[in-house]
Order: structure tokens, then sequence, then C-alpha cells
């Protein structure tokens, strides 16, 4: 299901609790809102949707990946950008990393790990920042 975006700064940055198999539906319904983007969004988090928990999905090279209570366990190569979200207007100064390993469930809640670079990193870095209530 298309989801409306949330638009509150308040709500954004409140974190979001861990997700469990009785969530499923939510990474659906943002793998359903974010083909409904995907002419202005790269990534959503469930917090946009209205749900927190801590569920992402971001629209990798290799494909829209989906990921149940993500952690960064590993990042390397600092940067300065800037970036623009869905749920904000304009855009805004962040640090990032280049290189980033993330913990995560994937869509059956099987742990998984997988390594993310150049702009994949950067978006799963953004979404994360959301789970943890951090609004750039």
């Amino acid at each position: 299901m298309i989801r409306p975006i949330v638009k509150s700064p308040v709500l954004l940055a409140m974190p979001s609790a861990d997700a469990t198999p009785a969530d499923a539906a939510v990474g659906q319904d943002l793998l359903d809102t974010l083909a409904a983007h995907a002419h202005e969004c790269v990534g959503l988090a469930a917090n946009m949707i209205g749900v927190r928990k801590r569920i992402v999905v971001a629209e990798c090279a290799s494909g829209a990946q989906l990921m149940y209570n993500p952690e960064i366990i590993e990042a390397s190569g600092e940067y300065r950008t800037e970036e623009s979200c869905l749920s904000l207007e304009g855009v805004r100064s962040c640090t990032r990393y280049r290189r980033i390993r993330v913990a995560y469930l994937d869509e059956a809640f099987r742990p998984r790990e997988k390594t993310f670079t150049g702009f994949d990193a950067q978006i799963v870095q953004h979404e994360i920042d959301h789970c943890n209530g951090v609004v750039i």
C-alpha cells in the first residue's frame, strides 16, 4: 500500500523501535511507497510513512534493498556532502562515509551483513539516520 509521507520534524526526530516479523507488511508498504515516489526519492524509512519501526528501503544499484533493524557496524572514508529528503524542504549538509558495513534482517527476518559503497552507502546512511531520529 502506498502511504502518505510524514513531514513533521518532531515526529521524524523520534527514534524508532526494533521491527519484528509482525511488521513485515510495513516493509512492503515502504517498497510500494518508494516505487510511487521513484521520480523524486531513492530511499525511505518507516517513520517517513508514520510507523516508528527500524525498517528501511534503499534503491541501490542492484535494486531495492529492504532491511529490518539495520545497524552500521563499520564505516570508512568520511566526507561532507549535501542531501535532500522527501520529508523535508531544502538541502542540508551532513557527514557520510564512502564505505559502510551493515548488519540487518532480510525480508525473511534472517540475519545478514552487507557492504555498501558510494551513493548506495549514502542512501543507506540517510535512512538509518531516520531510524535513529536523526533529521538532516
